[in-house]
């Protein structure tokens, strides 16, 4: 009889002992710790540009639904992760856009998630217990981060979900990738004498939804990583503002940038309204010597969904071509988005995005 009960605990432990090693507990960017499978097969991303980090992995065959942007039929969609995948338009869907989870949905989903993947969890959207409460379905979150000062989250984040898929060492090609343009960049520009920097401004960036030419980023990574002479991030310094920011016309034009970037999101505004019809008709602006000059520039959107990382490094090398074309001859601007835009998406998407955009990007603007 004892040797039975022996026999039986023995096979209990067993039988216990895959189960338990079946999990790894990881801790998420806001400390939060969970049980994940050893192996992920189908997952969802909850949140703006979560599944964009999830296309850079190379992963985006393991979800199991999308939000409802991807599955949406617009005149503009400049994100290059969803035009190099647009199986994601037929896809089931799990929630609303921005992280607003529908958790009887979720649990209706099949295959049913393992993991489900969400950003921007403090400023909108499902909270992440609660959804985890409801659904339970470990909810890991990540810090989107930027190409910015909060780079380093951004590569934690894309460290902490390529473990959670299996994609670790894709996690470091792309933090590899990245650092390697942006030190290519810098070696390019570091050295340009003070006196021989231009003065810029760059208008019309989309947040949450399309924007006039006031609208900007004063810490617009792509102007750092050319050394150029950013004036709104010079005003954001007085001011401790960096985030996103609109700028009175009038310091615009006491500002007269020597070169002016249109952010081409601003076109989804119509023909009426907008960065480049104000460029176009508002007597402030037909003062300033860009416009007068011809030295506008069309550049892809920094924002969309959250910020376009590809397109953001891809217009960094246009701006350097345009402040300082002796030191990028050996540079097309198009033809580095597409090498750019295939490694991070798996396919070359600039001439779909120039096309969404009426030939505009990394192109001179017709102002006048």
């Amino acid at each position: 009889m004892k040797k039975r009960h022996l026999f039986c605990a023995i096979m209990l432990l067993f039988l216990a002992a895959p189960a338990t090693g079946s999990a790894r507990t990881l801790t998420d960017s806001i400390g939060r710790t969970n049980d994940v499978p050893d192996t992920v097969e189908h997952v969802i991303c909850s949140g703006s540009g979560c599944l964009r980090l999830l296309t850079y992995l190379g992963a985006q065959d393991k979800i199991a639904a999308v939000d409802d942007i991807e599955t949406r039929r617009r005149n503009f969609d400049a994100r290059p992760y969803a035009i190099a995948n647009p199986q994601f338009k037929k896809m089931p869907i799990f929630g609303e856009f921005r992280g607003h989870d529908n958790p009887e949905l979720i649990l209706t989903l099949e295959p049913q998630p393992q993991v489900i993947f969400k950003t921007y969890t403090s400023s909108m959207g499902y909270d992440p217990q609660e959804l985890q409460d409801k659904t339970g379905i470990p909810v890991v979150v990540l810090d989107y981060g930027n190409l910015g000062q909060n780079r380093p989250a951004m590569y934690r984040s894309l460290r902490l979900m390529g473990k959670v898929m299996g994609k670790e060492k894709r996690a470091e090609d792309i933090i590899q990738y990245m650092e390697g343009l942006i030190a290519d960049l810098s070696r390019r520009t570091g050295d340009v004498p003070g006196q021989e920097r231009s003065t810029v401004y760059l208008g019309g960036v989309a947040a949450r939804g399309p924007h006039g030419f006031q609208s900007t980023e004063p810490s617009y990574p792509p102007f750092q990583f050319v050394n150029a002479i950013n004036l709104a991030y010079q005003a954001g310094k007085a001011g401790k503002n960096l985030a996103h920011s609109d700028i009175a016309k009038e310091k615009i034009v006491e500002w007269n940038p020597d070169v002016l970037f249109l952010d081409l999101s601003t076109l989804q505004m119509g023909d009426d309204a907008g960065g480049l019809f104000e460029l176009r008709n508002a007597p402030a602006y037909r003062t300033l010597s860009a416009v007068k000059d011809g030295r506008v520039y069309g550049v892809l959107p920094y924002n969309w969904y959250t910020q376009n990382f590809g397109s953001i490094l891809a217009d960094a090398y246009y701006i350097g071509k345009v402040l300082y074309p002796d030191r990028f001859t050996d540079v097309d601007p198009a033809a580095k988005a597409d090498e750019i835009y295939t490694f991070l998406v798996g396919k070359p998407v600039f001439k779909d995005m120039d096309a969404l955009f009426h030939g505009l990007a990394f192109k001179p603007v017709p102002v006048n």
